[in-house]
């Protein structure tokens, strides 16, 4: 019991109230291959299956069944006594905003050094560094350039990072290299400015096709049909990274180079105050370069973490 996170835990009480690892790994705002390996992980360290599953579903083992009432017991008194010391230490409120993804653990990170609050408002990552400039939030995990940083006084870690892959018809499910790849850029600049100028700065540096669209089909259903309409693999962006694929397509990795999406975490560079910063340090401490620096990785132009 020494290994086992409560993490880990919070991971087998989403996917017990899911029943599904894809819903629970988007609720949990996590890739579903690592929700699968923290559920293993916990059972191989409990020492018992906690469910049964197979391609068409996930249903809990006896054992499972009987450990879910007191894991959330236990995570209830986890979270009070969070709630307790955060009080006793006078934790300053830090606002935090962000676009789609965020780091599972971050309230266990920060709840030492400050009561974070994550805004309500998820809105697209220039918008979110422009809020943190103006003074309406104080944090923002978004995908900014170093043009960003500057034109608005910011400061930037990497917190987080994903390697887009593709989408694709047939069965072949080896890799793609990047210029026989299609993205596409939308018409609807105030959704979709950052991953525009993303999108043009692939296709200029390593060959892939762009394609413009008006539908909004850059995620969802018609992001499906602009796959299934294409005769190329389409390059997925970072707002589809946990979606589970419809039967008839296939995921392929996208090689020479591989693509990365990079998440910063970006705060006022005149900022004084000590539970921001300490935020800062409590959330990015320690990240590591996320596969950055491997010799075929790939960062647009301006990334400050290039």
């Amino acid at each position: 019991m020494t290994d086992v996170e409560l993490r880990q835990l919070r991971y087998f009480v989403a996917v017990a109230e899911e029943l599904n690892f894809g819903r629970a790994a988007d609720r949990l705002l996590i890739a579903g291959p690592s929700l699968s390996q923290q559920i293993k992980a916990l059972e191989r360290d409990l020492g018992v299956r906690l469910f049964d599953r197979d391609r068409r579903s996930v249903a809990l083992t006896p054992a499972g069944a009987a450990l879910l009432p007191h894991t959330r017991a236990l995570l209830e008194r986890a979270d009070d006594l969070r709630r307790r010391a955060g009080r006793l230490a006078g934790s300053e409120a830090v606002r935090l905003g962000y676009v789609n993804w965020l780091p599972a653990d971050l309230t266990s990170r920060t709840a030492g050094v400050a009561q974070v609050h994550v805004d309500a408002w998820v809105a697209p990552s220039h918008t979110q560094a422009a809020r943190v400039a103006d003074g309406s939030l104080d944090l923002a995990v978004c995908w900014v350039r170093d043009a960003d940083l500057n034109r608005h006084g910011l400061r930037a870690r990497l917190l987080g990072a994903d390697r887009l892959y593709a989408v694709s018809t047939g069965t072949d499910t080896g890799d793609v290299r990047a210029r026989d790849t299609t993205v596409l850029l939308d018409d609807d600049t105030n959704s979709w400015s950052s991953w525009n100028d993303y999108a043009e700065q692939l296709a200029h540096d390593t060959g892939a096709q762009s394609v413009p669209i008006s539908d909004g089909g850059i995620t969802g259903p018609a992001f499906f049909d602009h796959v299934r309409r294409s005769r190329r693999p389409v390059v997925n962006s970072p707002k589809g990274q946990t979606t589970s694929l419809p039967s008839d397509l296939v995921r392929r990795e996208i090689a020479e180079p591989s693509v990365h999406w990079t998440w910063s975490l970006v705060w006022r560079g005149s900022e004084t105050r000590t539970a921001v910063l300490a935020a800062v340090d409590a959330l990015c401490d320690g990240v590591g370069d996320l596969g950055l620096r491997a010799p075929d990785a790939w960062l647009p132009e301006g990334d400050p973490h290039r």
